[in-house]
C-alpha cells in the first residue's frame, strides 16, 4: 500500500506536534569552542587522512556503537573502548562536542545540538585550511570511498571519483571499490587517476597467475625536502567478504613478508619516512605494526573506529604509530611529523570531527555535488516513511536500522527468520525523520543487492552464525575477516564470544520455542556472493514495507544474550 502526499503531510505534522526536530538546520553550534578548528602546524612533513566515507557527499548523521567487544588480548585495549570507558581513557570531558564527536551518548539529543557531520563541501573546507598551514601536505584516502550511496551506484561511482579528484586526493588504497568489478577499477585507476596524479596502491593484490603486482605497491613522494613513502594494503579478505567473481584474477592477503619487503626497499631508496595506508581493520593493523619494522605510521580504515590518538607499537626496529579516522567523511586525520637527521624525531596528530555546522561549505565542491545530484533528485527524496526511533546500524550485534530491515524481510517475504550482513557502513536517522529512498539506499547501494528466501535447517542456521561469529572474535586478529556479527531477525540467541568456533552460539529460540537441528526454517537474506543469484533488491523490498507501515515505531532491537563479557568496556546494553 502506498503513501499519497496528504497522508505523508499528515505524518509530518504529527511529528511536529509531537515535538521532534524535521530539519537539522535548526540544530545550533552547541557549546563548541571558538578556536576549534585552529591547527598550528608542526615540523616539517603532514600528511592528512580519511578513510571509509562510503560515498557521502552530503553532510549526515552517525552514531558510534555502544558494543565494541575484544576478545583475548584485545580486551578493554583501544580501539574496543565505548562510551564513558572511551572518554576516560582519552580525558575527553562528558557532555560536549568531542564525547559526541567519539561515542553514542546522548546521541540524539547531542546530534540535534551540533547537527550533522561530514559532506565533503565541508570536508574540502578543512581539507584547505589544513593545507593552508601546511605546505606540501598530501591527503591519503584509506578506501571504501567509491560505496554506499545511491549515487555512486547509478554513477558505476563516477560521482566519487569527480568528488575524490576535486577533495585532492593524492594516494589511495581500496576495499570496496572492487566490488563494481576488475575492469571498472582499473578503468579508473587508468584513466581518471591518471590524468590527475592520484595513486592507486596496494602491496597485497598481485595476480593468481603469476603474482605480479596487479596496482603500485607504494609510492614515493617529496615533501619539503623529505622523501615519504606510502605504501598501500587494501583489504586482505575482499574476495571472501564480497563476490570473488568480480575480481576472480586477483589475489588478496595480508603479505606480511611481501610489507617488509617493500618497507626496506623504499628505505633504501632514500625514504626517510614511511607510511603504510592500510583497509586492513585496527587490529590487525596492530599486529602488523608489532611484525613488520621500519614503518613510522599506519593510517587505518575498514573498522571504522574513531581513535582519537595513535597507539604506539613496539617492535624489533623500534616502534609504530597506528591511527584509525573513523568513517561517513565524520573525521580528518592530521598527523605532522618533525624529520631531522633522515628520520623522525617528533610528531603530533589529531583526529579531526567534520561538523557541517562549523565549517563553511566550499562553494565550487557544493556545486559539483549539486550538479552531481541534479539527475537524481526526484528519486533521492522520494518519501517512504517517518521514524519514531533513532535508527542506526554500527554495533557488534545490531542496530535499529538492521532491525528494520530484518522486520521487512521477514514480513515481505514470509519468512521465519532473516539475516542481514553485518556491514558497518550505514548513516543514522534521528526521530522524526523521513525515511527517504536515499537515506534508504544508505543501508543497501550494493552492486549484489539480490534478496533470497532459503529452507534451511535448524543446524544450517547455526553453522552460518557460528561462522560469522568466528570472523568477528577469532582471537587472532589475522583470522578476523571483516564487519559485524550478521543481523539476525526472529531468532533468539546467545552468545559467547570467548569460545571457540562452533560453540559461541547457544540458546537459539524461535517464537518461543527451541530451535530444532532437523528442522527446516524459511530464512530470508541479502547480498549473496554467489555470482548469477537472482532475486528481488534488498531496496525493493524494505520500500514496500515502508510504504505499508508509514511509521516506523519502537522497533524491537533483537540483541543476543552475551554470556562472560560482563564489565568490558567495549560493551554498554
Amino acid at each position: 500500500m502506498s503513501m499519497n502526499r496528504r497522508e505523508f503531510l499528515q505524518i509530518l505534522a504529527a511529528a511536529t506536534a509531537a515535538g521532534f526536530v524535521l530539519d537539522s538546520r535548526q540544530a545550533l553550534a552547541g557549546n563548541a569552542p571558538a578556536n576549534y578548528y585552529d591547527l598550528p602546524g608542526f615540523g616539517n612533513v603532514s600528511l592528512m587522512h580519511m578513510t571509509d566515507c562510503h560515498a557521502q557527499l552530503k553532510p549526515i548523521y552517525f552514531r558510534e556503537p555502544n558494543v565494541n567487544l575484544g576478545v583475548g588480548a584485545a580486551v578493554g585495549k583501544v580501539p574496543h573502548l565505548v562510551g564513558a570507558s572511551l572518554l576516560k581513557a582519552y580525558h575527553i570531558q562528558p557532555g560536549g562536542i568531542d564525547a559526541h564527536a567519539f561515542t553514542y551518548l546522548d546521541f540524539t539529543a547531542a546530534a540535534r545540538t551540533y547537527g550533522k557531520v561530514g559532506g565533503f563541501a565541508h570536508l574540502k573546507t578543512l581539507v584547505d585550511k589544513v593545507r593552508a598551514s601546511r605546505p606540501g601536505a598530501l591527503l591519503l584516502d584509506g578506501g571504501d570511498t567509491w560505496q554506499g550511496s545511491a549515487t555512486a551506484l547509478w554513477t558505476n561511482a563516477q560521482d566519487m571519483v569527480d568528488a575524490s579528484i576535486a577533495l585532492g586526493v593524492d594516494v589511495m588504497t581500496p576495499h570496496w571499490e572492487m566490488t563494481y568489478g576488475a575492469a571498472r577499477v582499473q578503468e579508473i585507476v587508468d584513466n581518471d587517476f591518471r590524468k590527475a596524479g592520484v595513486d592507486f596502491v596496494a602491496q597485497n593484490v598481485v595476480t593468481n597467475e603469476f603474482g605480479d603486482q596487479v596496482f603500485k605497491p607504494y609510492v614515493i613522494r617529496e615533501i619539503n625536502g623529505v622523501q615519504v613513502a606510502i605504501i598501500g594494503q587494501a583489504f586482505p579478505y575482499t574476495p571472501i567478504a564480497n563476490p570473488r567473481w568480480m575480481m576472480p584474477d586477483w589475489s588478496f592477503g595480508i603479505r606480511d613478508d611481501s610489507m617488509q619487503k617493500f618497507v626496506d626497499e623504499a628505505r633504501g631508496k632514500g625514504a626517510q619516512v614511511v607510511v603504510v595506508l592500510s583497509h586492513n581493520g585496527m587490529d590487525v593493523d596492530l599486529k602488523m605494526a608489532s611484525r613488520v619494522t621500519g614503518i613510522d605510521a599506519i593510517f587505518g580504515g575498514h573498522t571504522h573506529d574513531g581513535v582519537p590518538q595513535p597507539i604506539q607499537v613496539k617492535n624489533a626496529g623500534g616502534s609504530t604509530l597506528v591511527t584509525n579516522a573513523g568513517s561517513n567523511g565524520k573525521f580528518l586525520g592530521v598527523m605532522d611529523f618533525d624529520v631531522r637527521g633522515g628520520k623522525v624525531a617528533g610528531w603530533k596528530y589529531r583526529l579531526v570531527p567534520v561538523f557541517s555546522n562549523l565549517l563553511a561549505a566550499d562553494p565550487k565542491m557544493d556545486a559539483l555535488i549539486t550538479k552531481i545530484r541534479a539527475p537524481f533528485e526526484a528519486k533521492l527524496n522520494e518519501p517512504l516513511a517517518v521514524t519514531e526511533d533513532l535508527l542506526y546500524r554500527r554495533g557488534n550485534f545490531n542496530g535499529t536500522y538492521d532491525q528494520m530491515i530484518c522486520d521487512a524481510l521477514m514480513k515481505v517475504k514470509g519468512a521465519d527468520a532473516a539475516f542481514s550482513p553485518g556491514f558497518r557502513w550505514g548513516t543514522s536517522l534521528l526521530p522524526g525523520d523521513v525515511i527517504t529512498m536515499e537515506k534508504l539506499m544508505d543501508q543497501c547501494a550494493i552492486t549484489y543487492p539480490s534478496t533470497t528466501l532459503n529452507h534451511l535447517s535448524g543446524e544450517a542456521i547455526k553453522t552460518i552464525m557460528e561462522d560469522v561469529c568466528d570472523n568477528l572474535f577469532n582471537a587472532d586478529p589475522y583470522y578476523q575477516q571483516g564487519g559485524d556479527m550478521v543481523r539476525v531477525g526472529g531468532i533468539q540467541y546467545s552468545v559467547t564470544p570467548d569460545n571457540g568456533i562452533g560453540s559461541r552460539i547457544g540458546n537459539m529460540m524461535l517464537n518461543g520455542k527451541p530451535m530444532e537441528a532437523d528442522k527446516k526454517y524459511k530464512v530470508a537474506g541479502w547480498a549473496p556472493v554467489g555470482e548469477g543469484v537472482q532475486g528481488t533488491p534488498i531496496w525493493d523490498v524494505v520500500a514496500e514495507y515502508l510504504r505499508d507501515v508509514k511509521v516506523v515505531k519502537s522497533v524491537k532491537l533483537n540483541q543476543p544474550k552475551v554470556i562472560g563479557m560482563e564489565g568490558n568496556p567495549g560493551m554498554a546494553l
